[in-house]
This record gives C-alpha cells, sequence and structure tokens, in this order.
C-alpha cells in the first residue's frame, strides 16, 4: 500500500470510530498522519528527480549528402532535427553532410576507424550498401520498426531496403532517369524532341550545326555515363534481357550489348558530347545544364531542383521524356532505370538503437511526403494526404512517365558488386574515350 492509500485508510477508520470519542484513535491518526505526510513530501519530491533520471539525454549523429541548397532534402533534413527535438526534448540530433563522392569516401574510411555516425545515408542497392552489412556495421532494424510505419509504405518499396531476409532501411522517395531536353534550343535549332534512335541523331546534328552541345555530360566521375549505356542497353536487349545478363555474365558478351556499346560510340562520333566530358564532374554537368551550356541531359529527376531553380536559365524551358527506343530493338519506351530508393542506416554500435530507429521513422517519412511536394523524388509512402497542386511540371511529367512504366531496373551499380561495377564504369569510360571496342568491352 502507498502512502497515499495508508493516508485514506487512516482516515476512514478516524470517521468511523469518531462518534464512540476515540481520543487514542485520534491522538494516533494526528501522529502516524504526520509521519506518513513526511514521507509522501519526501517521495513526491523525489519523483521529478527520479523521472528526470529516467529522461536520459540522448544524442544521435548523422551523416548525409544533401548539402546543395537546390537540394530540398537539405532542409528537410535541418528542420527535422529542430521538430523532433521539440517533441522529444531529450533527444538531441547532430547532423553533418558532405557531397556524394566525398562522402562515399568519408563514410568508409569512418567505420573502418570506428568512428562511424549512429545513422548513415546510403546509396541504394547491393553494391554499395551490402558490403557494410557483410561486415556487420549495420544493423537490422525489425524489432524497433513499428507496424504503422510499416503500413504506410506504398507495395514493393521495403524490398530494396531488406538483405537476407532482414530490414535494414526505410525507404524515402524514388527516382527515374529521364531525358531532358531545352525546348528553348531545340525550337531555335528546328529540332524536334526524339522518340527514337534515328530522331536523336537527327537532333544531335541539328543541335550541333546550330552551335549547341546536344548532349551535356560529366564522365569524370564515370557513373554518369553508365547511365546512358544502362538505358541503351535497355532499349536493345529489353530489361528482361539485362535481368538475364545479371543471373548469367556470359551474356554480356552478345549481339545486343555489343551493339548498344555501338550506339554509344555512335553519340561520340557524331559529337553529341561536350569536350570535356572526360573532367566535367557529376555536379558541373548539372549546373552546366541549368545554365544552358547543353542541349539534353539523361538524368534522374533529383536534377529536377536545379533545373527549375529560378535563377536556372533553364527554369521553365525543359520538357522531360522518355529515352528514345531502337528499331529492332528488345526494348520498349515504357522500361526504364530507376525505381529504387537511398536510406538511411543504423549503426550496429549505436548506443541508442531504439531512439535511432524512431527518428530514422520520422526522418523517412519526412522526406517520403514533404520531398515528393517539393520535388525531390517520387514518392515511396502513402500520399493520400499529401498536397499536389504545387508540384512542377517536371515534377508532374516525371511522376507520369513512372505510371506508364511496364519494367524498371535499378542503376547497375546498384545491382553488380562493388568490385564489378567498378570494372564496369572503368571499361565504359574507355568505350566513351573511343580507346576499346564494343567488342572488347563486352
Amino acid at each position: 500500500m502507498n502512502v497515499f492509500s495508508c493516508l485514506f485508510s487512516l482516515y476512514l477508520q478516524y470517521h468511523k470510530n469518531k462518534s464512540k470519542g476515540d481520543r487514542k484513535m485520534k491522538r494516533t491518526l494526528k501522529k502516524t498522519g504526520a509521519l506518513l505526510l513526511a514521507a509522501g513530501l519526501a517521495v513526491s519530491s523525489t519523483v521529478p528527480a527520479m523521472a528526470k533520471d529516467k529522461e536520459e539525454q540522448i544524442t544521435l549523429t548523422i551523416w548525409h549528402q544533401s548539402v546543395a541548397d537546390t537540394d530540398p532534402v537539405k532542409k528537410i533534413i535541418e528542420d527535422s532535427v529542430e521538430e523532433y527535438h521539440e517533441l522529444h526534448p531529450n533527444v538531441t540530433i547532430e547532423q553533418d553532410g558532405v557531397t556524394g563522392e566525398q562522402y562515399k569516401t568519408k563514410i568508409k574510411t569512418a567505420f573502418a576507424a570506428g568512428e562511424a555516425p549512429d545513422i548513415s545515408y546510403m546509396f541504394s542497392g547491393g553494391s554499395f550498401v551490402k558490403p557494410y552489412i557483410d561486415a556487420g556495421y549495420l544493423m537490422p532494424i525489425d524489432d524497433y520498426v513499428s507496424e504503422d510505419t510499416l503500413n504506410s509504405v506504398l507495395p514493393g518499396m521495403l524490398d530494396g531496403c531488406t538483405f537476407d531476409g532482414k530490414l535494414y532501411t526505410l525507404p524515402t522517395v524514388t527516382f527515374l532517369a529521364n531525358l531532358y531536353c531545352n525546348t528553348e534550343m531545340f525550337e531555335k535549332a528546328g529540332a524536334e524532341i526524339p522518340t527514337n534512335w534515328d530522331e536523336l541523331l537527327d537532333a544531335v546534328a541539328k543541335l550541333k550545326d546550330a552551335g549547341y552541345t546536344p548532349i551535356i555530360l560529366g564522365e569524370k566521375d564515370r557513373w554518369p555515363g553508365m547511365y546512358l549505356y544502362d538505358i541503351i542497353s535497355a532499349r536493345t536487349a529489353g530489361n528482361a534481357g539485362l535481368e538475364e545478363a545479371f543471373a548469367d555474365p556470359a551474356k554480356f558478351n552478345t549481339k545486343p550489348f555489343v551493339e548498344a556499346a555501338e550506339k554509344l560510340q555512335e553519340l561520340v562520333e557524331a559529337g553529341a558530347f561536350n569536350d570535356s566530358m572526360m573532367s566535367m564532374s557529376y555536379d558541373e554537368m548539372v549546373e552546366g545544364f541549368a545554365a544552358g551550356q547543353g542541349a539534353m541531359l539523361y538524368q534522374a529527376n533529383w536534377t529536377h531542383p536545379s533545373i527549375q531553380a529560378d535563377t536556372a536559365a533553364t527554369n521553365g524551358k525543359v520538357k522531360c521524356v522518355a529515352f528514345p527506343v531502337i528499331e529492332g530493338g528488345a526494348g520498349s519506351i515504357t522500361e526504364f532505370s530507376g525505381g529504387s530508393s537511398d536510406g538511411y542506416y543504423i549503426n550496429s554500435d549505436c548506443e541508442h538503437p531504439k531512439e535511432a530507429v524512431e527518428y530514422l521513422e520520422y526522418l523517412s517519412h519526412k522526406i517520403g511526403q514533404v520531398g515528393y511536394e517539393q520535388g525531390a523524388g517520387l514518392p515511396c509512402w502513402d500520399t493520400s494526404d499529401v498536397d499536389t497542386s504545387e508540384l512542377t511540371p517536371l515534377d508532374t511529367e516525371s511522376a507520369a512517365l513512372m505510371e506508364t512504366g511496364t519494367s524498371y531496373i535499378s542503376w547497375w551499380d546498384n545491382i553488380l558488386s562493388a568490385e564489378d561495377s567498378e570494372t564496369y564504369k572503368d571499361l565504359l569510360a574507355q568505350l566513351m574515350a573511343m580507346k576499346i571496342t564494343p567488342e572488347e568491352f563486352c
């Protein structure tokens, strides 16, 4: 029986005996009550201190690569840090970020040194994140994530978050690679937006004659060129053919893939790309397109904020279309590269895994909804309560293309092993530099 129950019991007993004039009982109540009241006050005074002790002050660290002011996720993360602390005063989130290639080096070094953050941004797919999982650096979250959260994720979107039957992260937004065309340049050059390979070559010739760089490419980082071969081979072999080749790599050395390599070199020989493509970085490529330095860009919809920025020369002048089909190829216009979602993963050495996963749930859902509203990507979460009235034309066009999709293949460096993806990108750079033949490449 607690202090207050004791007092109440004595109070009832006192009134029961009051009519009998039991002065002894009154004296007992007075003495005992005073003692119990003193004890009660002592206990009550320690409750806040005990609660305060239980409300442990927790600091969680998160590293990410959303550092550009044009990246909506940068502000979403910053806002989430403040909002989450208001909702959970005992939890402080410390965030830090660097750009893509620098981030890859930083996070690799940090894990090797045992200095990685509690929560890390990881690029989707097995080739980047799987080695960290296999090394035991990252923690499964099945035991911590709530059912309400899982039920809010769109069907199929947890597939890329699951490894060896265990859930390691939650999706944020998903991406789709598109061909972006500067309509002003096309009009001035008298070129048509291409829907097939011959039309693409015709547009390249007319744009070049008009003094424009037909396709801007930053191959210094190697993966932008990879995107081009990814989609060209999807047009020659079809996404089903790509899946067969991933299952049996010998099939990469067959006609559809040789033809795709020939097509890529055909673009190089036609002068489709900027002379600086081998020394231009990804960031310079996107900035260059936004500044009007190229008529076409093949990239994913994460470039929308830069292309549509108020200061961009391309603002309101870009059309988003599917990559052209290749006559005689097995691929169709409704087959796309994309459909994957990067995520944030919990360090196995995290001292507060429950709190880390709770913040992961909050952040992932926030990026999924607010990011979709602001054009950071296509939705992975239930967006029935999201206001889409402010979506830009490019966001709407990309979402409409995704709805037409019959098949999606993720970026190849998300599918291949880390070693194989590096080999692939190195060979592809040599192919585009015309240093090896399509047959040697395959």
